[in-house]
C-alpha cells in the first residue's frame, strides 16, 4: 500500500482504488516481524489470544493487561503495518468514558487504532473514541465477546439477520469508524455491505466480496491443529514443529547432539590450571 507506516487513512484509500486489504492477527515480536516482512497492511493483535495462546475456552477471560503484554510484543517488532488492539469484554461496554479511557491506553501505548465488537449498542462509544482522536476499527457478523447471547453461529443466513447486520454496519460507519471487521457471516450480506460503505470491509469466514481478509497467524500457517472451517492452511506447522521437536529429543537421548560445533572448549593450558585448582581445593569429582 505505501512504503511508509500504515494509517487508517491508507485502508480508506485502499478501498477507494480497489486495492485488496492485507491482515493477520498476531500476538508476539517474532510473528509480527514475519507478517510485516510478508508485506501485509495490518496487524491485530486480538483478544482471540485467550483461546490461541492461553488456552481459553472463550474469550471472554482476557483481560486488558493481557492484550497489552502482547501488544508491546508486537510493537516491539516495529511493524510498517498498521497495528490494532482489540478492547477485551467489559473494557468499553459499561461507559463512554471507560470505552475512550482504555482505548486511549492502547493508542499511548503505540497501537495506531482499536477495535470493538458490536452494533448499534456500541456506536455511542464509537463516536466517544473517534471524538478523543482514537481511530475504531467495528467488528460485525459473529461477536465472540457476545457468543453467550448470540451463539457460535454464521451470520445473516435470514433475510432478518442479514439486515441486522447490515443496519449495524452501516451505523458503525456513520459513528466514525475507519473499517469494519465481517465475521462468520454469508456471503450475501457481507457482500451488500461491502458495496454499501464507504469504509473498507475486512473479512474472515465472510466471502470473497470484501474488501480485505484477516487470518490468525496460527491458523494460516497450521499451528491450529483444529482451525475453523472459513481457514485455508498455507503451511502445516504443526506437523513441522512436531517433527523437529521429535528429532531434537531422539538426538539428545542418542547423544547425537550436541556436536562439537555446538559448545566450546577451554584452551588446554587453561583446563590445566582450571583441574590443578579444583584439586588443590580437594573439590575435583574423581572417576569411578
Amino acid at each position: 500500500m505505501s512504503k511508509d507506516r500504515i494509517t487508517p487513512y491508507h485502508f480508506i484509500k485502499a478501498k477507494r482504488e480497489g486495492r485488496r486489504i492485507v491482515m493477520v492477527t498476531a500476538y508476539e515480536y517474532t510473528h509480527a516481524k514475519l507478517a510485516d516482512d510478508a508485506g501485509v497492511d495490518g496487524v491485530l493483535v486480538g483478544d482471540s489470544l485467550g483461546m490461541v495462546i492461553l488456552g481459553y475456552r472463550s474469550t471472554l477471560p482476557v483481560t486488558f493487561e493481557d492484550v497489552a503484554h502482547h501488544l508491546r510484543a508486537v510493537l516491539a517488532a516495529n511493524p510498517r503495518a498498521l497495528v490494532v488492539a482489540d478492547l477485551p469484554f467489559l473494557t468499553y461496554e459499561v461507559s463512554r468514558e471507560e470505552a475512550v479511557r482504555n482505548a486511549g491506553r492502547y493508542i499511548k501505548m503505540g497501537a495506531d487504532a482499536v477495535k470493538i465488537e458490536g452494533g448499534v449498542e456500541v456506536v455511542d462509544k464509537v463516536e466517544a473514541m473517534v471524538k478523543a482522536g482514537i481511530p475504531v476499527m467495528g467488528h460485525v457478523g459473529l461477536n465472540p465477546q457476545r457468543f453467550l447471547v448470540l451463539g457460535m453461529r454464521v451470520r445473516g443466513k435470514t433475510a432478518e439477520d442479514g439486515s441486522k447486520l447490515y443496519e449495524d454496519a452501516k451505523a458503525l460507519e456513520e459513528a466514525g469508524a475507519f473499517s469494519l471487521v465481517i465475521e462468520f457471516t454469508t456471503s450475501e450480506v457481507a457482500a451488500e455491505v461491502t458495496k454499501a460503505l464507504r469504509i473498507p470491509t475486512i473479512c474472515i469466514g465472510a466471502g470473497p466480496a470484501c474488501d480485505g481478509q484477516i487470518l490468525v497467524f496460527h491458523d494460516l500457517v497450521g499451528l491450529n491443529v483444529s482451525p475453523p472451517p472459513f481457514v485455508r492452511k498455507y503451511a502445516e506447522g504443526y506437523q513441522l514443529f512436531l517433527d523437529a521437536l521429535r528429532r531434537y529429543a531422539e538426538d539428545v537421548r542418542s547423544g547425537a547432539f550436541p556436536e562439537e560445533k555446538h559448545y566450546f572448549r577451554m584452551a588446554p593450558e587453561e583446563h590445566s590450571k582450571f583441574l590443578e585448582l579444583l584439586s588443590k581445593k580437594g573439590t575435583r569429582a574423581r572417576g569411578p
